[in-house]
């Protein structure tokens, strides 16, 4: 079969043939038909992060396909199931899993990084996957593409409950990609009163106001501090949660929430992800700093049912899709930034 293959720091990914999968007892394997293209996959490919990543992997975590075959002992799934799977693994002994932490397991693997992912014809879902419980099914008639974005909605979600939102909350989502359009309909969901977009993109604020946001603010030609304080009384946002991994962006997040207000560092940095704040502003204002990193059962379980009841519109957000023979296209195309999410689809 074929496989978008990682090759290393210096090469990035290749797609090429590879032996098709056959599972052993307890996995599964699936006809992959859709794996959306992530931010990570980018950094990765372009050797911005290579930690933990092993060479020869296929890559690709936001994925759906349909069961196709069973290893033995595997009960509860037929062929032709629709099903996720939780791109990150837990080991369910360490104390972060026994905390109910599991997304922040010591131990974790992650799907497309340790296992082979969904950028191929087929997938193998492991053993520790299907005993985690984190092997999901959705209704077939569901768009493969739409589901697979039960993945990184599952971590928006785990970022949710870190930063909150509550009732007339105003909310800033800095970054209007796919994950910032997720944050924008979450917050809305939760209750917030305002929730105000920044991007450069004039397609991406069209679409994020499409999806519900209340104000949209180009970063390159407006104030989007001024726009903050002008819908607050100068009081500052509720909430800001930073989409894109710009290491000067940390700052302004801290400078756009009130005394008391929630900063969520939801992207990731590349590198090491060093960012110069005034961290005074955290000392004298009391704001809250927060992080999200992947997501639990828990997380992908409540992302699919929101998905299945058209709480959360993914449909708006798959922009693009290209053909398997064409991932490293797709890859150019996520990095000119054009676009909401683009799948990698079977030719």
């Amino acid at each position: 079969m074929r496989g978008f293959s990682y090759r290393g720091k210096d090469v990035g990914a290749v797609l090429m043939e590879v032996p098709t999968p056959q599972p052993a007892a307890g996995e599964l394997r699936v006809r992959v038909e859709a794996t959306t293209i992530c931010g990570t996959d980018l950094r990765t490919i372009r050797g911005e992060k290579d930690k933990g990543i092993k060479p020869g992997v296929i890559l690709g975590h936001e994925v759906s396909g349909y069961v196709d075959a069973i290893g033995a002992g595997v009960t509860g799934f037929d062929e032709g199931d629709q099903v996720i799977v939780s791109a990150s693994i837990f080991c369910g002994l360490c104390r972060q899993c026994r905390r109910g932490q599991e997304h922040l397991c010591d131990r974790h693997r992650v799907v497309g990084h340790h296992y082979d992912g969904g950028l191929a014809d087929h997938m193998l879902i492991p053993r520790a996957a299907l005993e985690g419980e984190l092997v999901l099914k959705a209704p077939r008639e569901l768009d493969p593409a739409e589901v697979a974005l039960a993945e990184p909605l599952s971590c928006c979600l785990n970022g949710l409950d870190n930063y909150r939102v509550e009732l007339g909350d105003t909310v800033v989502v800095v970054g209007g990609g796919a994950i910032g359009l997720l944050h924008l309909q979450l917050a809305l969901l939760s209750g917030a009163q305002q929730v105000i977009v920044s991007d450069p993109s004039p397609s991406r604020r069209q679409q994020a106001e499409v999806l519900g946001a209340t104000h949209t603010v180009d970063p390159m030609n407006e104030d989007l501090a001024g726009v903050i304080a002008d819908l607050t009384d100068g009081e500052g946002a509720d909430v800001a949660v930073l989409c894109i991994g710009v290491p000067q962006l940390v700052d302004d997040c801290l400078r756009l929430v009130r005394k008391r207000g929630r900063v969520c560092v939801f992207a990731g940095l590349a590198g090491e992800g060093r960012s110069s704040i005034a961290a005074n502003l955290i000392h004298y204002r009391e704001v809250v700093v927060v992080g999200s990193s992947n997501a639990g059962r828990h997380n992908v379980a409540r992302a699919l049912d929101l998905i299945v009841k058209g709480a959360i519109d993914t449909k708006a957000m798959v922009t693009h899709r290209f053909g398997l023979s064409k991932v490293e296209e797709a890859v150019e195309f996520v990095g000119s930034g054009a676009g909401i999410k683009i799948a990698v689809v079977p030719d």
